[in-house]
């Protein structure tokens, strides 16, 4: 699969709560980390991803461009969703990942935090 393939099937996982969907497109190994903050495993970005899912319903992921790399995929998309209180999360996000044999081995995401806050609240954290 083309490392661009395996950015839709982990981001098509992500906006649809499906952790096991994940799971098949990431090393089991996989490091992920927001705003060059410390690393969490695979099992904690499922976590929060299903989390944030629970938390919004329709979350979901537009304009997405997506290019692939000799080691992996930049992608930049916008994250939508509307919680239960209404609010709404509009956050416009860079993904850096690294793919080895055939699996995504590291992500990295950056985003606003300012902008993020809504999702923060949402699931507790602000």
């Amino acid at each position: 699969m083309s490392n661009t393939g395996l950015a839709r099937q982990l981001f098509t996982a992500f906006a649809a709560g499906d952790a096991d969907a994940a799971r098949a497109v990431c090393s089991p190994d996989m490091t992920g980390s927001q705003n060059g903050g410390p690393a969490m495993g695979l099992e904690t970005i499922l976590h929060f991803a299903v989390a944030v899912k629970n938390a919004a319903p329709d979350f979901r992921y537009e304009d997405i461009v997506c290019s692939a790399t000799e080691t992996g995929f930049v992608e930049e998309h916008r994250v939508r969703a509307t919680f239960g209180d209404g609010s709404e999360l509009d956050l416009l996000v860079c993904i850096v990942a690294d793919v080895q044999h055939g699996k995504i081995s590291a992500l990295r995401e950056y985003f606003d935090t300012a902008a993020a806050a809504a999702l923060g609240k949402a699931l507790g954290r602000a």
